[in-house]
């Protein structure tokens, strides 16, 4: 019989699976557990894997040894090699007695080894005591997950704050870092790539202009164009934010670095600090330099007003293949609808 039993409806009540390829074993256990728990049964090892694979999984699985076609040692090899179903705890059910069974069953995984024939008030209490240290060990990885979310949501504020910092030096608002790295999620989701990717590039990229915190206000707030000397200082803040982000392991804070460094090359070579050409500058940094220049042109600067949408996007488009990655442009142009709702949601107004 390959069907499952389910002794009782309640959707809300802890799930044991009992495993058994006796129909009586399984009644037996039924009777000692049915009235406080929600129980279901297997008459094979193959009906047990796809019920303990299936949603939502039970608490606890009541497992036979010496069962034909695949016996309890397979079974449980297979749960625990399976993500999600090798954290159910088992506990063996058995008429194997040698205390070699047990220290086999112990080895493999399970929590516990019961022989037939059993006490009902030692399977309730084995069941009671692993099930609690089951519902423990679930709190406790909540726990840990939840800290470990704040944690990085604590990291992730604090480095926007200190591109924010970075930002107030010449944008009373801070708003420049909160858009741009919308723009520069929004062109990366348009290429298909990993999530994981995007969401980092999106992280990152409030840090691209860190490095103006080293640049004195006299240039930085200069209301007029840059000339000579002036201009090679304002470059210097690539450099600087180069060493603020220095060389820390995390990967985000790389991709950090690495946007800082080359989000002001151009697609030609004439870019700077390293003057790199076409797709030897980084991927990011080249998404990020769209999204940085569409912001700032359509921005109030100190040295000059708004740019209107229209006049912004045509000089990106004619830039495409000089300071900008021509694909890029394209994907920017096919996203600005998307674009403009973020620049309408985070005015400096």
């Amino acid at each position: 019989m390959e069907s499952a039993i389910s002794t009782n409806d309640s959707n809300d009540r802890i799930t044991i699976l009992v495993v058994d390829d006796a129909p009586e074993n399984i009644d037996v256990l039924d009777m000692v557990l049915g009235t406080q728990y929600r129980v279901k049964a297997a008459l094979s090892g193959k009906k047990a894997i796809e019920l303990a694979g299936s949603y939502p999984p039970p608490d606890l699985i009541l497992l036979d040894i010496m069962m034909p076609e695949m016996d309890g040692y397979e079974v449980l090899n297979r749960l625990q090699s399976n993500p999600s179903t090798a954290h159910i705890p088992v506990i063996f059910v058995t008429g194997k007695s040698e205390v070699t069974d047990e220290e086999k069953c112990l080895n493999l995984g399970a929590v516990d080894y019961i022989t037939k024939p059993f006490s009902p008030l030692i399977v309730r209490a084995r069941v009671k005591t692993h099930l609690a240290l089951y519902n423990q060990n679930r709190e406790l990885d909540r726990k840990v997950k939840e800290r470990a979310q704040q944690l990085k949501d604590t990291k992730l504020e604090i480095i926007r704050c200190l591109g924010r910092a970075a930002e107030f030096k010449d944008n009373e608002t801070g708003m420049h870092v909160i858009r741009m790295s919308h723009y520069s999620r929004i062109i990366a989701e348009a290429l298909n790539f990993n999530g994981d990717w995007v969401d980092m590039l999106y992280n990152a990229a409030p840090m691209h202009d860190v490095g103006k915190i080293g640049i004195p206000d006299s240039i930085l707030l200069k209301p007029g164009k840059l000339e000579g000397e002036e201009w090679e200082i304002m470059k210097k803040h690539v450099t600087y934010g180069v060493e603020i982000l220095g060389g820390h392991e995390s990967e985000l804070l790389k991709m950090a670095k690495e946007i800082a460094e080359s989000h002001h090359e151009k697609f030609d070579g004439s870019g700077y600090p390293n003057g790199l050409v076409g797709e030897n500058i980084p991927l990011a940094g080249r998404i990020v330099a769209i999204a940085d220049v569409f912001d700032a042109l359509t921005s109030v600067r100190p040295y000059k007003e708004a740019w209107s949408i229209e006049k912004a996007v045509a000089l990106i488009e004619e830039e495409a293949g000089k300071h900008f990655d021509p694909n890029l442009v394209r994907l920017f142009r096919e996203c600005l609808p998307k674009i403009l709702d973020v620049k309408g949601r985070y005015s400096d107004v």
